[in-house]
């Protein structure tokens, strides 16, 4: 009996490693700045293209983010650690740069603006060319930030689960719609916000792999997981409630916060979402 424990002990010992891992990143100081400097000319580029609203949604998108990422994973779960900076500082950095970047991006594609393609390329573009340009004015105009960089990360296995909970409810939610309603234009197109969900993580995990700030000095199975985990999970289960959101806040009111001259319902903005294309 005692010798069953003890196997029933260690096989639960390794799922927990198993479904454990380490999301680190290693950066310069500087890296900060630049990343501030890029956040507003995005959100000026946004503001001059008369996008208010996709703003707004970053913005809260970031807030939202800090408040999950420091009050949960720090505060509550303990889940965090950091070398060389401020915890609270640094999260709310990097809160609002990726909940700002990444929901102002998913906004403009899930309504399919005519710029999206812009739009994504400025972004992916910050995401790859950032690391190796503050590699460089590092080592040119301050190279003790290379030796004492900042170190910030987190394990997941305390909250991966409820988290693919939460995936897996939503698209549960979605997949029953579909089912239950036999006209294509009033079904939600599941592989767009499944598209949008993975790609938009992806794209900033794979940036901060290329760039050395991911997994810095972790192995090659420690560096792949973030990557792989992280993309179909962390953003991905969001979707199905930021689109049912969406759907409800411009079924009232347009990209510049005026009201529709005539307002429709859900159902109605999904159909009329649906017959919507990416123009370029």
């Amino acid at each position: 009996m005692v010798v069953y424990e003890n196997a029933m002990i260690a096989a639960a010992a390794e799922t927990t490693q198993v479904a454990d891992f380490v999301a680190k990143r290693q950066f310069a100081p500087m890296y900060i700045w630049l990343d501030i400097a890029f956040l507003l000319v995005f959100a000026g580029l946004l503001l001059w293209r008369r996008k208010t609203m996709t703003v707004l949604v970053g913005l809260a998108a970031g807030v939202l983010y800090f408040a999950v990422d420091y009050g949960i994973f720090n505060l509550a779960l303990h889940t965090r650690s950091i070398e060389g900076g401020s915890m609270f500082w640094v999260l709310l950095w990097m809160s609002m740069s990726y909940g700002f970047t990444n929901f102002a991006w998913i906004w403009l594609w899930i309504s399919k603006d005519s710029h999206l393609f812009e739009w994504s390329l400025l972004i992916l573009g910050w995401w790859f060319c950032a690391p190796p340009i503050v590699q460089t004015l590092v080592a040119r105009f301050a190279p003790d930030q290379a030796d004492h960089p900042i170190i910030i990360q987190r394990t997941t296995g305390a909250y991966h689960g409820w988290m693919a909970l939460i995936l897996f409810v939503g698209y549960l939610a979605l997949i029953i719609w579909n089912l239950a309603h036999e006209r294509r234009s009033q079904r939600v197109n599941i592989p767009w916000l499944l598209a949008i969900g993975v790609l938009v993580q992806f794209g900033w995990e794979l940036g901060l792999l290329i760039g050395g700030i991911r997994s810095a000095g972790l192995g090659l199975q420690e560096t792949l997981k973030p990557l792989v985990v992280n993309s179909l999970l962390e953003t991905n289960l969001g979707m199905p409630y930021v689109y049912v959101i969406f759907l409800a806040v411009t079924a009232r009111y347009t990209e510049t916060l005026s009201k529709r001259t005539h307002p429709i319902t859900m159902l109605e903005r999904l159909a009329e979402n649906n017959a919507e294309c990416v123009t370029h």
